[in-house]
C-alpha cells in the first residue's frame, strides 16, 4: 500500500503474496526454460556454487529494468518469484558471485550466449539462407563510481565504458558484445571481433550471404581485411580528411564491395 514518506516523496510498495509485479515476466521466463538458459551455464560456467540460477536472476532482473545489483530485489516481491523456473538468488549473492569473474568466465558466459542464440534460431528466428546485414558500433555505458574497474574517459568526456556492439539491423537482436575499459580507441579489438561475430553467426545457422555495416570510427585495412577473409560485403563510411578525396573507393578485386563516403 502507498506510504507517505515526505511532502516531495512517495514510495508505493506491496507484500501481498498473490500479486505479481512484472507480470510480462511470466514470458521471458517461458523462454528461458525452453531455451535451457539455467542448464547451459550450469554446465560452462565453472564459478560455482549455482551459476545457473544467479545468471538466471541476473536476466530476468535485468529484464525487469534492474540497473544494479540491490535492483535484484524486483524479483522477491510478492509472488512474483513463482513464474520464474528458478530459485531468485540474493543481490549479496550476486554481487559474491560476479566479483568472482574473470576474463576467462566472461568467455564461457560468451559460449553460453552463442548456443543460446543458436538454439532460438533453430526455433524459427533465424535468418537461415535469407541475406544478413550486421551492424557494428561502440556505445558509452556511464558509471557513477570513482573506483569501478575499467572505468575512464574517452572522447565523450563521460566516465564509463566503451564496449563494442554488433547487432542485426532487421530485428535489432544483439549478436554479440565484447566488453572494454571507457578508455578504448573506437577501432581497439575491432577486427578480431568483426572475425567472432561472423564465427557466431555461421554457428548459429545464419548461410545467406553477410554484410557488415558500420561508421568511419571502424575505418582501417584490418576491418576491410577481415571481411575480405570470410567473404563478408562491407560499407563503411570514409572521414573527410586530406588522404582521402573522392566519392568512394571501390575494391577492384570485389566488385559491389564498397566503402563509402557520407
Amino acid at each position: 500500500m502507498p506510504t507517505l514518506l515526505s511532502s516531495s516523496r512517495l514510495l508505493v510498495a506491496f507484500d501481498d503474496e498473490h500479486l505479481v509485479a512484472n507480470a510480462g515476466l511470466a514470458l521471458v521466463g517461458v523462454l528461458s526454460e525452453k531455451l535451457g538458459l539455467e542448464a547451459l551455464v550450469q554446465e560452462f560456467v565453472d564459478v560455482r556454487p549455482f551459476p545457473g540460477r544467479r545468471v538466471a536472476t541476473l536476466v530476468h532482473a535485468m529484464v525487469a529494468g534492474a540497473s544494479c545489483i540491490d535492483d535484484a530485489h524486483v524479483l522477491r516481491a510478492g509472488a512474483t518469484s513463482s513464474v520464474l523456473s528458478h530459485r531468485v538468488m540474493a543481490p549479496s549473492t550476486l554481487g559474491t558471485f560476479l566479483r568472482n569473474f574473470s576474463f576467462g568466465h566472461v568467455r564461457q558466459l560468451d559460449r553460453v550466449s552463442e548456443l543460446l542464440m543458436t538454439r532460438a534460431w533453430s526455433l524459427g528466428a533465424g535468418p537461415g539462407d535469407e541475406p544478413m546485414t550486421i551492424d557494428l558500433d561502440s556505445t558509452i555505458c556511464e558509471v557513477y563510481g570513482c573506483h569501478k574497474h575499467g572505468a575512464g574517459y574517452g572522447y565523450t568526456h563521460v566516465l564509463g565504458y566503451h564496449p563494442l556492439l554488433a547487432t542485426r539491423a532487421d530485428t535489432g537482436e544483439t549478436l554479440h558484445v565484447r566488453f572494454r575499459k571507457g578508455s578504448a580507441n573506437t577501432q581497439r579489438g575491432a577486427q578480431r571481433f568483426v572475425r567472432e561475430v561472423v564465427g557466431r553467426v555461421r554457428r548459429a545457422g545464419a548461410s545467406g550471404p553477410l554484410t557488415l555495416r558500420c561508421d568511419s570510427g571502424f575505418f582501417s585495412q584490418f576491418v576491410v581485411q577481415a571481411c575480405r577473409d570470410h567473404e563478408v560485403r562491407y560499407s563503411i563510411t570514409i572521414p573527410k580528411t586530406r588522404p582521402s578525396k573522392g566519392p568512394s573507393i571501390r575494391s577492384s578485386r570485389m566488385p559491389g564491395r564498397q566503402l563509402t563516403t557520407r
